[in-house]
């Protein structure tokens, strides 16, 4: 059949259309997407002023609303377009928890738009499948069901709690400590419900490092030499004491004995099990400890794997398969990979082996190839994943690896000793997965009971015992998944969140070790509530949440009894916070002394100090008042000009050479002056009408890009002259070399951007005869227009865009874009792989 594809109205969705039948009907068919969540949770406005609300009012009064998750995407507009006038809608979203919430994030916004069904029609429908496969797509089509309202239920609930209960903590202590502290070095104190015990289990194995005292302790050692160039060493069957007295008494009686004396020779056939099918969180683990990626990385490498159709579903609990699952069909799909293609053959020949019998967690089938790849194709990680995952599937379907243990018993004296020797029969899954292969050893001699060996060496061997290693990230996933903190697809947010937190370091061998910061939260909180950082109590809640999951609980009664104990235990933390400011001051500096003096303070004239730890921050200790400024940047001060609202000296803020500076008042960018300004604003935003900083002096015209940005000369930047948007990234480059550039008072007859008046050297003019000075608008004056080019800024910040473009056309804002628009790249569309079965 024909299909047709177009981008949606918010450029970040195709639309697929086509014809084909439905339900028995011939139908018009639209297929789109989304980016995530559609929705998200917030309180409404007033409640969102850390200053204003006190955070115990975030356990129940503050009321909280739905909010379009990423505005700019205009999600809910988009749907309700596309689906403006349909008569059905089937979800296809992805087959989880999240996922169903998300199915009734859409049909809130499309159903007030869709045509009203006919008496008792059904009009909602939902597909449930676990890869992007011929078989799966067709046969969730040919089994539609209903969304699950209880699934849903359970993610909004979890949705309200962590913002209620982590907002309050949040904002309570990091206001309380970065009042104190200068030193912290984290822009957020955060807590949360999940996050904050993950962080307990790091601190927890930190102290058990620290709090460790080696012991010495004695082990003999004998050799013996069965035949004349070889020697066997033995294992003690005491293996160790820690007297050394005890352990010389013992090296001098074997040391009487001339020969070791075989007592007792056994031999057993050992089985080593292959692999259960792989979940999540084997996959995180596996992916941190032997391919080095972090659980966030591996996680988006995978959804990207099986939204290109590589792997199935790559977020479930399942590790055993349903016995309708095409086991052979899939193992087929390899039989031509030439890292495993003899495996896969001779398995298809000789037969498969059922997998182990796993767990059922009745979501998704095993992570598992779907179509064959090879490294060109997906690349680096991807690739390493990739073939993880698929040497994982072919060693659930091949069989154990079989080995034989001889075990020889020798008396020395009254000591006995042992030796263990193993030789592989039928190496199995072990060929597929050779890191799992039993290591190769010396073969044993051979030998009977009673037979005599001479004694080589016996020795004393002292050693210590030595304390436990920082926690792996894949022994962390281990601890969170047994105490059930998070789910499969949540772990990796929380131990990126620690990361990001500067509560964690990630050392070599992607060790977890705690900082300063992260230790004494921890012990603050064992301090006063152990409960806050424990595993048990977030436990208790993920187990009432799986409940309103199975419509076994009801959402508003668990909501309201645990927003109740955390209501409590906020209330008893607050009261007692002194318990863990003590452990603070043992580690973190007062603010009064850290930083180094930089601008003058309009209330006291005395220096204020400027804290370059996150976040950034000026402290006058005189009037013991902070000042927040603009993050990720560089501070210097600005020419000792002072505000002549409030006699602050001004600060000039930088993201750097390629990026963008403005000038700021600390104290007009913490306490706006005009009605229409906001806080965080520098200069750049300000709209005193005389000020020579000002936007209204500054300001040049519309930026060419955003909707409410303007472009405001930088007046720092010559020779290299520059103007920026003061609220996107974008950044005007013009007049190179030019001597002086002034914003004039007049206008532009065409676009009513300001007019610049530029003056050039002599020797390094570009104007045309020699001319050194030009009036002109910058987007519209034909001699200004080869001087002219636009940028983005290079920011410090990941969120920032990068990168940069010289632009063709040139025009202004008032309903003109510039040509040659750069693009951000777009997300690579699921739903385009969708739609590809049913044309």
């Amino acid at each position: 059949g024909n299909m047709s594809s177009r981008k949606g109205l918010n450029g970040a969705c195709s639309v697929h259309e086509y014809t084909g039948s439905f339900v028995g009907q011939s139908a018009h068919f639209k297929m789109t997407s989304v980016c995530g969540h559609v929705m998200t949770l917030d309180f409404i406005g007033k409640y969102n002023s850390w200053d204003k609300v006190d955070p115990a009012e975030l356990f129940s009064k503050a009321p909280t609303e739905k909010k379009e998750a990423n505005p700019k995407l205009t999600m809910v507009k988009f749907l309700q377009v596309e689906g403006r006038g349909c008569d059905c809608i089937v979800l296809w979203l992805d087959c989880d928890k999240e996922g169903e919430n998300i199915c009734f994030e859409v049909l809130d916004a499309v159903l007030p738009v869709m045509n009203k069904p006919r008496g008792t029609e059904r009009t909602i429908y939902r597909a449930k499948f676990s890869s992007i496969t011929d078989t799966d797509i067709c046969n969730a089509m040919n089994h539609l069901g209903e969304p699950n309202r209880n699934e849903a239920l359970s993610v909004d609930a979890r949705q309200e709690l962590d913002l209620r209960i982590g907002c309050a903590f949040t904002r309570f202590q990091t206001k309380y400590f970065q009042g104190k502290y200068g030193n912290l070095d984290s822009s957020l104190i955060s807590f949360g419900p999940c996050q904050t015990p993950t962080l307990g289990f790091c601190v927890e194995r930190h102290d058990k490092i620290q709090s460790f005292k080696p012991e010495t302790y004695w082990v003999l050692q004998a050799k013996v030499n069965p035949e004349k160039e070889s020697s066997l060493t033995l294992d003690w069957d005491r293996v160790r004491v820690f007297d050394r007295e005890i352990a010389q008494m013992f090296l001098n009686i074997t040391k009487m004995a001339k020969e070791a004396k075989v007592e007792s020779v056994s031999k057993k056939e050992k089985v080593k099990q292959r692999p259960l099918a792989l979940n999540t969180v084997e996959m995180l683990r596996v992916a941190s400890a032997a391919l080095g990626m972090g659980p966030q990385h591996a996680m988006q490498i995978a959804e990207r794997l099986y939204t290109q159709g590589y792997i199935s579903y790559p977020r479930t609990e399942t590790t055993h398969y349903p016995e309708n699952f095409d086991l052979k069909g899939c193992l087929r799909q390899q039989a031509n990979n030439p890292y495993w293609a003899e495996t896969v053959k001779a398995l298809l020949s000789d037969g498969i082996n059922r997998p182990r019998k796993g767990h059922d967690a009745g979501d998704h089938p095993p992570i598992t190839p779907m179509r064959a790849a090879t490294e060109a194709e997906l690349g680096g990680d991807g690739w390493r994943l990739y073939e993880y995952i698929t040497r994982h599937f072919i060693a659930t379907v091949s069989a154990d690896c079989k080995y034989l243990q001889t075990t020889i018993s020798f008396s020395i004296g009254p000591e006995r000793f042992t030796c263990i020797g193993k030789v592989v029969t039928s190496p199995g899954f072990t060929e597929i997965m050779p890191w799992h292969s039993i290591p190769l050893e010396e073969s044993l001699p051979h030998c009977e009971k009673g037979d005599l060996f001479p004694i080589g060496e016996i020795k004393l061997l002292e050693k210590q015992t030595s304390p436990p290693d920082y926690l792996t990230e894949a022994e962390l996933i281990t601890l969170m998944e047994k105490h059930g903190i998070g789910t499969d697809a949540s772990i990796p947010v929380h131990i990126n969140n620690i990361c990001q937190r500067n509560y964690v370091t990630v050392e070599s061998g992607r060790r977890l070790k705690p900082t300063n910061l992260g230790i004494v939260l921890v012990h603050g909180y064992y301090k006063i509530d152990a409960e806050l950082v424990l595993p048990t109590i977030r436990s208790a809640v993920e187990k009432q949440l799986n409940l309103i999951a199975l419509g076994k609980a009801n959402y508003h009664q668990v909501l309201e009894h645990t927003l109740d104990i955390f209501k409590r235990k906020f209330h008893y933390f607050v009261d007692s916070i002194a318990g863990m400011d003590e452990l603070m001051e043992v580690s973190f500096s007062p603010l009064a002394a850290t930083g180094k003096p930089l601008s003058r303070c309009g209330k006291c004239h005395r220096f204020m100090k400027y804290i370059q730890a996150k976040p950034s921050r000026l402290h006058c200790s005189h009037c013991d008042d902070t000042y927040s400024l603009p993050q990720n940047g560089t501070i210097k001060l600005y020419k000792e000009l002072r505000c002549p609202l409030d006699d602050f000296e001004l600060v000039l803020w930088s993201s750097g050479s390629r990026g963008k500076s403005y000038p700021l008042c600390p104290y007009c960018y913490n306490h706006p002056p005009f009605r229409d300004m906001k806080k965080g604003m520098g200069c750049n935003e300000c709209t005193h009408p005389t000020c020579q900083h000002s936007l209204s002096m500054l300001g040049i015209g519309q930026c060419v890009e955003c909707e409410n940005g303007v472009l405001v000369l930088d007046s720092t930047s010559g020779p290299k002259w520059k103007m920026a948007c003061n609220k996107c990234n974008v950044i005007v480059h013009f007049f190179e070399n030019a001597h002086k550039v002034r914003v004039s008072p007049e206008t532009c007859d065409l676009c009513d951007a300001a007019l610049v008046d530029v003056d050039f050297n002599k020797a390094k003019s570009p104007l045309p005869g020699d001319e050194t000075q030009h009036s002109g608008c910058v987007f519209c004056d034909p001699v200004f227009q080869d001087l002219v080019e636009l940028k983005h800024a290079a920011m410090r910040h990941p969120m920032h865009r990068g990168g940069q473009g010289k632009r063709q056309g040139r025009g202004r804002g008032k309903g003109r874009r510039p040509g040659g628009r750069l693009n951000p790249k777009k997300p690579k569309d699921k739903m385009a792989a969708l739609a590809a079965y049913f044309v």
